[in-house]
């Protein structure tokens, strides 16, 4: 749980026992292996981003094959760690379609982004909300982190805001320039509504 109160965005695998990361780790095998190498990355670099976000999406088919053919999980692990993935899976598709890189970093490579939500998952009303492409930005893992964790966020206008929390200095390092104004570009009307959520309940103040 966050000081504040309000959980991690990121909830779908975070609360699932070790034995179980493992064994899905045991199932992704050499693909990631690959991935991880560069060697479907190299693939991704001369693909339109349509093709790319495809070939994702045909790598999420094939791990959720595998998970539930695994003899390592229970069914109601399989149905629990499939629930997640879709619903994960469904969220950046929508957010990519409006989103093309990261605010922060300008790194524009789908396999480099995370889908990051403004509003909190447990904090959305419904499903529509959990997915609605315009509920947070695609960021690269560093800055979602930083922006799940409160310790950046963005007004209506695009200006990046740093806690008074954060570290300036290893923001710094992380890429996140904290000592001029920074600013990422415009939001939509329907963005700046979850971000104003994001900026009352996720940004942490100064005693908070």
């Amino acid at each position: 749980m966050r000081t504040n109160g309000h959980g991690l965005q990121s909830v779908y695998l975070t609360e699932l026992p070790v034995a179980m990361a493992v064994a899905l780790g045991r199932l992704i095998g050499p693909p990631a292996d690959e991935l991880v190498r560069g060697r479907l990355v190299g693939d991704f670099a001369v693909q339109p981003a349509g093709r790319a976000r495809a070939e994702l999406s045909d790598w999420e088919d094939h791990l959720e094959r595998s998970i539930l053919s695994s003899d390592d999980l229970s069914d109601t692990e399989r149905a629990a760690v499939v629930t997640a993935r879709r619903g994960q899976g469904v969220f950046r598709q929508n957010v990519m379609g409006i989103e093309r890189a990261c605010r922060v970093t300008g790194v524009d490579r789908a396999e480099h982004l995370v889908a990051s939500h403004a509003k909190p998952w447990r904090d959305c009303v419904d499903a529509s909300e959990r997915l609605d492409g315009e509920n947070g930005p695609m960021l690269t893992p560093t800055i979602d982190h930083l922006f799940d964790r409160g310790f950046i966020s963005f007004e209506d206008d695009g200006r990046l805001l740093v806690s008074p929390r954060a570290d300036t200095h290893a923001l710094e390092r992380m890429g996140v320039e904290s000592r001029k104004r920074v600013d990422v570009g415009s939001f939509s009307e329907g963005q700046r509504r979850y971000l104003d959520v994001h900026r009352e309940h996720v940004f942490l103040q100064v005693g908070v």
